[in-house]
């Protein structure tokens, strides 16, 4: 560490030793710098500030009802974007700078001068956004900065315009979209239902349900069947018994129920109640015997009747128009019987028929059980499909009134408004460039340009400045040092070096601090003597 401090100050004594090097460096290049730093021309700088109000009244209460945007992260894109080409050819435009260039190149550089001396930046947490810029012509920076600010609020308050209509057309575009998918999906749906009508699990209770209940149908048909042939063969026994007894018309008479007596209700009602027993029971059937044995007593008595009557038209002949009566009333019963016999026929025709439908039916859907569960595979995806493009279709419709309803509260009311707290005006002072600085700078630079030929020097041609630096390159001990004569005037020439260097910076340092005075206070200054500066 000590090496290096050495170092150090054996450097800067060997640029003391050189210092003529430093004042030629700063009378050279100074005077030269500060020439140049007084011509350059004036720059004026125009600014504007604009508050960004994104708390709309309308927000909150149209919370929940129109699509949600926020605004603030709108703003901040706007703000990056404003430099962007198209909005810097658009500022070049309404401030006429792109008719000052005569070709591509000069126009390159008329864009990127734009964008280089542009400037936006926020200013806090309250949205407030200042523009400015910086032009040798204080009217063409006004108009400059007017133009930015004309094209920020344009660009974020068309920007949500352009998102609704946007919006609007990709959701009518997806609606229409889906409409034909929802109208594909419903015929495909239709096409299958009246291809599988009947059998479909939506169909009164499906496919098994339509199958019991046409068992159901032929079962109850099947027993109506039993019971009209049941019926039909005893009317058919009944006439042939008629038929029999007609050989004899005493015979006739007595065996069947031609002649009315005073037993033939009764018999008949036992006769019909028999018939149904028959139906459900048999022969052993406690009720059908106690049936039958009444009827068989009856028929007894009714003979026993019919004989009498029989005997005493033999003894009294004045009794024949009776038999002929009874003969009469036996041709009518049997007509009608005969009668009763043809509507049975034709019943029991007509439930064959029903009874050879149903048992079609059964089949046919006795057939179709096993395509069933393909059926309602195939079904189950159309109805998906079908219940997923309704789905998508009806959330399409309900956005696309919603992205109305937002368009409508944007045309009745901004959600994002401007308020341009200061304005851009005409500057009338310069703000720059900075010439104190600059005039500062070139005295660094310069003198920094002499040290580093002095240093250059002392590396080129190397000498011994301390007794460390000669014990250090030697390698022996120094023991004691002797100090120069005044005879040979080496310590009057090294103090007129010094008021040399003295004087030299005090004279710069007066025409700096003239050049300083010169423009900080400019009224003092004539207009010639600004002119040449």
């Amino acid at each position: 560490m000590h090496e290096q401090i050495d170092k150090i100050k054996e450097l800067l004594l060997g640029v003391w030793a050189k210092k003529h090097y430093v004042i030629i460096s700063t009378w050279l290049l100074c005077p030269i710098g500060w020439l140049a730093v007084s011509s350059l021309p004036d720059q004026y700088e125009s600014s504007a500030r604009v508050y960004v109000d994104t708390q709309s009244l309308l927000r909150p209460l149209m919370k929940g009802i129109m699509v949600e945007t926020d605004p603030n992260q709108q703003v901040r894109l706007m703000v990056k974007t404003l430099l962007s080409r198209p909005n810097l050819e658009r500022i070049a435009r309404m401030t006429d700078l792109d008719v000052s260039a005569k070709n591509n190149d000069e126009y390159e550089s008329i864009i990127d001068d734009l964008k280089d001396e542009i400037s936006i930046r926020s200013l806090g947490k309250e949205n407030i956004y200042s523009l400015s810029m910086t032009s040798a012509n204080p009217q063409l920076a006004k108009d400059i900065v007017q133009a930015s600010l004309t094209v920020f609020i344009e660009n974020t308050l068309g920007e949500t315009r352009s998102d609704t209509d946007t919006a609007q057309r990709f959701l009518q575009k997806q609606i229409n979209e889906y409409e034909s998918k929802l109208l594909e999906a419903e015929r495909k749906l239709t096409l299958f239902k009246q291809k599988y009508s009947g059998i479909m699990p939506s169909d009164s209770g499906g496919f098994y349900s339509a199958l019991s209940r046409v068992n159901a149908d032929l079962k109850a048909t099947r027993l109506e069947l039993l019971e009209a042939q049941t019926q039909l063969s005893s009317a058919k026994q009944q006439l042939t018994r008629e038929n029999a007894m007609s050989e004899s018309i005493s015979e006739n008479v007595i065996d069947n129920a031609t002649v009315t007596t005073t037993y033939d209700e009764r018999i008949v009602q036992l006769q019909t109640q028999l018939d149904s027993l028959l139906i459900s029971y048999t022969e052993q059937h406690p009720d059908v015997k106690e049936l039958r044995r009444t009827l068989k007593e009856l028929k007894r008595l009714r003979k026993q009747e019919l004989e009498s009557y029989f005997a005493a038209i033999k003894e009294n002949p004045d009794a024949q128009g009776a038999l002929n009566t009874s003969a009469t009333n036996e041709n009518l019963v049997y007509q009608e019987m005969r009668i009763q016999v043809n509507q049975l026929e034709n019943t029991v025709a007509s439930l064959k028929v029903r009874v050879a439908d149903y048992e079609g039916q059964a089949n046919e859907l006795n057939s179709k059980i096993h395509t069933l569960p393909e059926v309602e595979a195939e079904l189950v995806g159309l109805n998906r499909d079908y219940e997923i493009n309704k789905e998508k279709y009806e959330e399409l419709l309900s956005r696309r009134e919603t992205a109305a309803l937002a368009k409508q509260a944007d045309a009745t009311s901004d959600k994002i408004q401007f308020r341009v707290i200061d304005p851009p005006r005409i500057p009338l002072e310069p703000s720059g460039p900075m010439r104190i600085l600059f005039f500062i700078a070139v005295l660094i630079v310069s003198a920094g340009l002499g040290a580093g030929v002095a240093v250059i020097v002392i590396t080129l041609s190397p000498k011994v400045l301390s007794a460390v630096q000669l014990s250090r390159e030697s390698g022996l001990p120094i023991f004691g040092i002797v100090a120069a004569t005044d005879n040979l005037n080496i310590q009057a020439t090294y103090r007129s070096s010094v008021r040399k260097f003295i004087v030299s910076n005090l004279l710069l340092f007066l025409v700096l601090g003239a050049l300083i005075t010169y423009h900080l206070v400019p009224a003092i200054a004539s207009g010639q003597l600004r002119g040449v500066f």
